[in-house]
């Protein structure tokens, strides 16, 4: 059976009061209207299309081809919006219908929804949810034998009918071809002189078609999007999701409140993550580390028994048994070595560290490969930039850099080589040997009491 997911992204969201397109708003750092279109791809939409309205130009160059588009150029109704990609649906199989302001919905509801729609042979299935309270929704009106009779708009139902806890999700499964007849004969014969996708619903049923709701226990998923404050909620639930099922596969969360962790993070058993941390992007973590509070990891794979103590962590690899921070700050394209030891007050960038190698603080090494069970003293800067281009240093095994080393590239220091304290090198220093770039001291005696001002 194919199946097409038609994603309504139109609307111009004037309670988020942004210049933004109102699913361009995100969560965890994608897009709202990113969430249903992978959910409906992962549940087997083969083909998405976004009908865009409202800044269309705006979320067409967020996703560029990865989806179809249709234009609504007037936001006249959900059923003027679905009418809009009439050229996408065709005469066979699904057209699943989500809104790209509810980033809530999942997979796993998607797929039920589907399931149940196939099994009872549904010429439209809708997603409805069970909620306390309903006021404000349109309700789901079933018979004696709980079959489904019409969906009611809160301000046409009657007292009973507004007691009534199944609310419509707004999310509906369609057969393509019964969704184009409808759609043929939905009209704007109401007070606001729009096109309502729930007309179709009607017009099916009369048509002696089957139609159904499936409930679904956990309302959230269903949770619209129009207000910064529904933002913030949404990325609360979302967030509470990503860290239990973290904390379901052996990870420990000291603080789930304060911890912000994108879905598209992994980590390992037995790892411990402390509060405030923030993953982001395609970090993965593995087994057996210890993520210290406020620390931040973006786009980061992070070996076994790795310990991070408040610090940033951006496009590199941290290898196992390293030892980050505190405060250390590891820029793009670094590679830290096994066992390695970064620590407080240390920026690395675009450089490799070897295996066993000490930065143990106050020190920037950017541009460099360094080699294995190097040490490197307190205040080390390695001077890349000339004012015009970058340059790199090369740095190899055993080497021992000295407290308040420059070393200013392009320079070599040899495999077992010293630098002696406040050196400024700027020529290679051969293996073990030791580079020696200050002054020599003088003391001149009396000095200072002959310069004493009276």
């Amino acid at each position: 059976m194919k199946t097409k997911s038609i994603i309504l992204a139109a609307g111009q969201g004037t309670r988020m009061k942004s210049n933004t397109s109102k699913v361009l708003h995100e969560i965890f750092h994608r897009p709202l209207v990113h969430y249903p279109i992978e959910a409906a791809r992962y549940a087997g939409a083969k083909d998405v299309c976004l009908v865009v309205g409202h800044k269309a130009e705006e979320v067409m160059t967020t996703f560029g081809d990865t989806v179809q588009y249709a234009l609504q150029t007037e936001q006249l109704g959900t059923g003027h919006a679905v009418m809009q990609a009439i050229d996408f649906i065709e005469d066979e199989g699904e057209v699943l219908v989500l809104y790209g302001d509810t980033p809530l919905i999942t997979v796993g509801t998607i797929e039920k929804m589907l399931a149940f729609h196939r099994k009872k042979k549904n010429a439209v299935t809708v997603l409805s949810a069970l909620v306390e309270d309903p006021t404000g929704y349109g309700r789901i009106v079933r018979d004696e034998s709980k079959h489904f009779v019409k969906i009611v708009e809160q301000k046409d139902a009657t007292d009973e009918e507004k007691r009534i806890c199944e609310i419509n999700g707004g999310m509906y499964v369609f057969e393509a071809k019964l969704l184009k007849f409808a759609l043929s004969k939905i009209t704007n014969n109401n007070v606001q002189k729009e096109y309502y996708l729930t007309d179709t619903i009607e017009i099916l049923l009369d048509e002696g078609h089957n139609v159904d709701a499936i409930a679904i226990m956990n309302p959230d998923d269903i949770l619209g999007v129009n207000s910064r404050a529904q933002l913030a909620d949404a990325t609360a639930i979302m967030k509470q999701r990503i860290n239990t099922k973290h904390m379901d596969n052996g990870v420990t969360l000291i603080d789930p409140q304060n911890t912000y962790i994108d879905p598209t993070v992994s980590i390992g058993k037995d790892t411990i993550i402390e509060p405030g941390c923030i993953l982001e992007g395609e970090t993965t973590v593995g087994e057996n580390c210890t993520i210290g509070f406020n620390t931040k990891i973006k786009n980061c794979s992070v070996a076994d028994e790795v310990c991070i103590e408040s610090s940033v962590l951006t496009d590199s690899k941290i290898g196992k048994g390293a030892h980050i921070g505190p405060f250390a700050y590891i820029r793009p394209n670094s590679s830290i070595g096994e066992n390695v030891k970064i620590g407080d007050f240390v920026e690395i960038k675009n450089a490799t560290i070897g295996e066993g190698t000490k930065v143990s603080h106050l020190t920037y090494i950017g541009d460099a490969d360094v080699g294995a069970h190097v040490n490197f003293g307190c205040g080390t800067v390695v001077v890349n930039y000339d004012g015009q281009k970058k340059h790199r240093t090369t740095i190899k095994d055993n080497a021992f850099i000295g407290c308040n080393t420059n070393l200013v590239s392009p320079v070599i220091v040899e495999e077992g080589a010293y630098t002696a304290a406040g050196s400024t090198i700027t020529n290679n220093v051969p293996q073990n040997s030791l580079g020696i770039a200050r002054a020599r001291q003088e003391n001149k005696a009396e000095w200072v009491t002959k310069n004493r001002q009276n």
